[in-house]
């Protein structure tokens, strides 16, 4: 039989999809009175049998408190051998790292936590890790948040449920439990937990929010300000999830993954409202591993800023050794290191497939063959955002070669009333150096069609009277993503 607060935690796992199908659970057990209560109510959970999932415990001991901080382990250690439960433990320097990595001891703490917690759930095959946060931790995380500047992703507050980059999903079933009744639970049950003597110094930021704002605050209110302060979280929450959805929509038709990074279109940063804009910018960081707690409003400012100058080669350094730049109508978001390329220069002309796959130096480049009928305007528009073109094939000669820029190579660019040398076009297309060295040439045996990836040629372009198209792609390896080089076409 599960009492009140057992009955919630449970209510709230399903109603939030925590462990969905998961066989194995990493508990984080710090010894506090959350992670105590979290580590009993689970483990009531799984002997009724409202949990499936086989339960472990981790703790990772920060060496912050000497003694103490042994003590909280062999706690954590003992409380998992009472439940017959398998219990890890890891040990990490946090000082040393925080002098290291230039960080406060906070938090140097809380990114050792979770390396430690994501390597010991995939090292034991969990695929969750559940944490002890509780109602009154997400709203002193929202209004830390609002004292350093936040939007409605940060109002939002701590989520259920959140994976950080390709490791385990880390839970908050107790989100909805305030601490008091925590407490509360623990004391009926007769339960012991270690107290941290450095929750009450107040020199550190969240437990100045705790002891000194909030009470502060709770005098000046007419409610529950905890409370107050977990609705507006849900709200921001409600609200950043359709911001969310939009943003999805936007990176399927305005990004490309580019060789080091992520690529946005310009134009189409720029026409988003601006809550949907700054998402779609977080989603590329967070793919690249910038780390999202460092970024602030200046560099999601500074990108958008680059979308609206159309400088190219113009950067923005970014955190984590990650930097944004304008190139051709794109902004491009990737390591600040330049790396060597997943393809190899193409040494000598190759004869294109048509229909077709052609390989080439790393890369497959797919012909098609399409009557006009079959392809909406709007599909070219939006192929155009691609490493994709289309071309008229009464106007294209046959064979197609694909080659390496010559001295000498011109064409008539896409728009444009003349023929032009194409170093001329990239210099005046503002083609960066790791864009020339890229170019790819097709050409007809009369005429360059194509300067990939920058501009096609206006002489084979598709018109009213185009009956038959010619489809060209341009990927990595054999049915691979599609390549982009350092830039797009503008």
């Amino acid at each position: 039989m599960l009492n009140g607060i057992e009955q919630r935690t449970a209510e709230f796992i399903v109603t939030h999809g925590l462990f969905a199908e998961a066989r194995r659970i990493l508990l984080a057990v710090s010894g506090g009175a959350d992670s105590t209560a979290l580590l009993h109510i689970l483990k009531t959970l799984r002997r009724e049998g409202t949990l499936k999932a086989d339960l472990w415990c981790a703790h990772v001991n920060h060496q912050l408190r000497g003694a103490a901080s042994d003590g909280d382990e062999q706690f954590t250690i003992d409380q998992a051998a009472q439940l017959n439960l398998p219990a890890v433990t890891r040990t990490v320097d946090v000082r040393t790292y925080a002098e290291q990595q230039k960080l406060s001891v906070e938090t140097a703490g809380r990114r050792l936590r979770l390396m430690s917690l994501g390597e010991i759930a995939t090292a034991h095959g969990c695929a969750w890790v559940a944490t002890g946060h509780q109602k009154n931790d997400n709203a002193e995380t929202v209004l830390q948040r609002l004292r350093r500047g936040t939007g409605f992703r940060g109002l939002a507050g701590i989520w259920p449920a959140r994976q950080f980059g390709d490791g385990p999903t880390f839970a908050r079933p107790l989100l909805g439990t305030a601490r008091h009744e925590i407490l509360q639970y623990l004391t009926m049950r007769g339960l012991r937990w270690r107290e941290d003597r450095t929750n009450a110094d107040v020199t550190y930021t969240r437990n100045h929010i705790r002891h000194r704002l909030i009470p502060a605050l709770q005098q000046e209110s007419n409610g529950d300000i905890a409370e107050e302060l977990c609705a507006l979280a849900a709200s921001a929450k409600r609200l950043h999830e359709q911001v969310r959805l939009k943003a999805g929509d936007a990176w399927s038709t305005m990004t490309v993954p580019t060789r080091q990074g992520v690529a946005i279109e310009a134009r189409g940063l720029l026409s988003l409202p601006l809550p949907v804009s700054v998402e779609l910018i977080r989603l590329a960081l967070a793919k690249l591993g910038c780390g999202e707690r460092d970024v602030t409003q200046y560099h999601y400012r500074g990108i958008s800023e680059l979308a609206q100058e159309h400088q190219g080669g113009k950067s923005l350094t970014l955190p984590g050794g990650f930097v944004a730049r304008y190139e051709l109508g794109q902004v491009i978001l990737g390591p600040a290191t330049n790396h060597s390329g997943t393809w190899s220069e193409p040494t000598e002309e190759v004869r294109l497939k048509i229909p077709g796959k052609t390989q080439i130096a790393g890369l497959e480049i797919e012909a098609s063959l399409i009557n006009q009928p079959a392809v909406e305007k709007t599909e070219l528009r939006r192929d155009r955002n691609r490493f994709v073109e289309y071309f008229d094939v009464a106007r294209v000669s046959r064979p197609v070669m694909v080659r390496r820029r010559r001295p000498g190579d011109k064409f008539r660019p896409l728009g444009l009333p003349s023929e032009k040398k194409v170093g001329k076009f990239l210099t005046a297309a503002k083609a960066s150096g790791p864009v020339r060295q890229q170019i790819l040439i097709f050409d007809d045996g009369q005429k360059v069609i194509w300067v990939c990836p920058v501009r096609a040629s206006e002489d084979t372009r598709v018109i009213d009277s185009t009956t038959r198209l010619l489809r060209l792609e341009v990927r990595v390896g054999p049915s691979g993503a599609r390549w982009h080089a350092e830039g797009h076409r503008s």
